[in-house]
């Protein structure tokens, strides 16, 4: 049987957009994209996503052929991601990817809120930000659409380039560069090289970059990129400035010919970059000044981001969708800085720092040791292999948490949810 190219393919594409690679999931019409991963094969359920609906297969093993639909091709994973990279250039449309260690999921819904205005778009849904969520987003557009939102994630060296080669961004942004997954980068400097790598593919397309001028990690990158635009408080293209917390953020930024104040729904200082991100993109693409006002004012966190949960008499912050060294600490500033006494702190692992998981801990506790707070939980066996004899209470898991809780309740305070998505700390939010 003879193998199927990309570019063939992509007439039977046209024919069905739709693309589904969970064969649990299969839509009438839709294309099966059997992938392959450490614990499954997607090749074996070719069958049966046929016999639900789909119209086509597309598998890389000639013994799950079983029909005319079964569509074989030397390698799933990259015939999806050559079919998505054709599928943009025949789109043409403008794309503008974001990456960074934090906040680029919520730069990224601010962004969409506010080109929205203006634009037909489609964007990354959640964070479905890899090698198989960035063409599937891809894939998702369509002769209507007019931008394109890609969000990129990366956890080893190289990874950022191998999305941009699919998606080929025309612009892009790095929220910021921290220490965050040194398990798989190894250190600062491999992830610094490695996020920069989407800069270095906007300067190859002489696309723009747009960066945050207070930050001198992406100051430094941009200095040999031509076209770029800036944001920050000051000495930036567009400026603005961060004016309280109540908790909400409230925030002026200096347009060219008006000046905007908004009262948003986002919790946390360290937000104000990313409001300021989604202006100046916004603004740089003809996007009305009132039309951004009312986008950022109208934008709601949701997924467990800086969310604001108010319950038997406790004010909740729930940040607990990800965490690393450098958001755990602008996450606890933050905190203090808005909130009164009395404080509660639920902290859980950061988790993927390999050689440094320990030490970062210890600087968590260190830098909180210095600060007054009512009660400090600590949820995870790294936090709890570190705490030594501080007077914290330590939970291996968020469900240890949760029982104790439920028999020892919090009454009135106010409470930081933080920690990384696999410590699970949602399940808590019950309990209080």
């Amino acid at each position: 049987m003879k193998k199927m190219t990309a570019e063939q393919l992509y007439q039977i594409f046209l024919k069905h957009p739709n693309i589904v690679t969970d064969s649990r999931k299969i839509e009438a019409g839709c294309l099966f994209f059997a992938l392959k991963g450490e614990q499954f094969n997607g090749n074996q359920f070719a069958s049966e996503a046929l016999n639900n609906g789909a119209a086509f297969a597309i598998i890389d093993d000639a013994q799950f052929r079983v029909s005319e639909r079964t569509i074989l091709v030397d390698n799933v994973l990259k015939t999806l991601q050559e079919l998505a990279n054709y599928h943009r250039i025949k789109l043409g449309i403008p794309i503008l990817a974001i990456t960074g260690s934090n906040g680029k999921t919520t730069t990224k819904e601010l962004i969409s809120a506010v080109l929205s205005a203006r634009f037909e778009l489609v964007c990354t849904r959640g964070n479905l930000n890899n090698h198989i969520g960035v063409p599937l987003t891809l894939l998702q557009m369509d002769c209507n659409t007019e931008f394109g939102i890609i969000e990129m994630g990366a956890n080893h060296a190289g990874e950022i380039a191998a999305l941009c080669t699919i998606a080929d961004p025309d612009y892009g942004i790095i929220t910021n560069i921290g220490v965050a997954h040194l398990e798989g980068f190894g250190s600062f400097e491999t992830i610094r090289k490695t996020k920069a790598e989407l800069y270095q593919h906007v300067k190859k397309k002489k696309g723009t970059i747009f960066y945050n001028r207070e930050n001198p990690v992406l100051v430094d990158l941009v200095s040999t990129i031509e076209r770029r635009v800036s944001f920050g408080e000051e000495n930036a293209d567009l400026t603005g400035k961060y004016i309280c917390s109540s908790p909400f953020l409230h925030i002026q930024i200096n347009f060219p010919k008006e000046v905007r104040e908004i009262q948003t729904q986002l919790i946390g200082r360290y937000n104000f970059e990313n409001l300021m991100a989604a202006a100046c993109i916004g603004h740089f693409f003809n996007v009305n000044p009132q039309e951004i006002q009312a986008a950022l004012a109208g934008y709601q966190p949701i997924n467990n981001r800086s969310q604001m949960i108010e319950k038997n008499g406790l004010k909740i912050v729930m940040d607990a969708y990800n965490a690393n060294p450098t958001s755990m600490k602008a996450s606890i500033t933050s905190f203090i800085s808005v909130f009164q006494s009395p404080r509660i702190l639920i902290l859980g692992d950061m988790l993927e720092l390999g050689p440094r998981s320990l030490e970062e801990h210890r600087a968590i506790l260190k830098n909180i040791s210095s600060n007054k707070f009512k009660e400090v939980f600590l949820v995870g066996p790294i936090f709890t292999e570190v705490s030594g004899n501080l007077s914290y209470k330590t939970f291996l898991n968020s469900d240890e948490l949760s029982r104790h809780l439920q028999k020892y309740p919090l009454h009135k305070g106010n409470v930081l949810i933080k920690g990384s998505r696999g410590i699970q700390l949602e399940k808590v939010v019950d309990y209080l």
